[in-house]
């Protein structure tokens, strides 16, 4: 969902959180596993725009908060620059189960150095049910949004589904939004290189109505419980 949050920044068309694992951008009432960490890291493709490089570390140190720490970087006629740094907090008050439903909260900030006026900030309820035994996974997000610079305020949301191919191979697809504006839609795939800890996936996507196209590449490592 931090993705969701950057749509006002101009550097993605909505932002992911984070854990909304990778290639998603509508979040999940999931969280990184008590004592362990995660690195997203992913490169964008946007035509006749450039590119977009970023890494988003997470860790859950107490059990239930995710902290996200990332930073993105656009290149753009041959230079490259720092455009975000993001902070983001996520918890859960029901957590997902197989077959069951889950949801939460996730407050955070979005910063772009280069611009002034303060930073963009968010907060969003993800919502997820599970079907087939955790096979098909759907989710909601309805949030809120108030921009660096001009200070406009938005409300976010996002659709999603999550639906197992194989074993270790997932079909995502999804549509996205502000409350003002045409939304966005993806669709890809995820898949575990290596089960539980290695994940790679690849997008398309764009805004209903043609116009705004991408393509995206993506690496996701999760650690074991290692923290104190």
């Amino acid at each position: 969902m931090i993705r969701m949050a950057l749509t006002g920044m101009g550097l993605l068309c909505v932002c992911a959180q984070v854990h909304a694992a990778r290639p998603m951008i509508t979040d999940d009432a999931r969280i990184v596993d008590d004592k362990a960490c995660q690195v997203e890291s992913w490169a964008r493709h946007d035509k006749g725009v450039g590119n977009e490089f970023w890494v988003q570390p997470a860790c859950n140190f107490t059990g239930n908060l995710e902290v996200t720490v990332g930073a993105g970087a656009t290149r753009t006629q041959g230079a490259t620059h720092t455009t975000a740094l993001v902070l983001q907090g996520k918890t859960l008050f029901k957590p997902l189960e197989a077959n069951g439903w889950g949801w939460g909260l996730a407050l955070g900030t979005v910063r772009n150095p280069r611009e002034r006026g303060g930073a963009s900030w968010y907060g969003y309820v993800p919502f997820s049910v599970s079907l087939a035994d955790d096979r098909v996974v759907l989710h909601t997000n309805v949030g809120w949004q108030r921009d660096q610079g001009d200070g406009r305020k938005h409300v976010t949301w996002g659709l999603g589904s999550e639906t197992q191919l194989s074993q270790r191979s997932w079909l995502i697809a999804e549509t996205f939004g502000q409350g003002d504006g045409k939304p966005f839609y993806q669709i890809g795939l995820r898949h575990w290189v290596v089960p539980e800890r290695v994940q790679v996936d690849a997008t398309a996507g764009n805004r209903m109505g043609g116009g705004e196209q991408w393509v995206s590449i993506g690496l996701r490592w999760l650690s074991p419980a290692f923290l104190p």
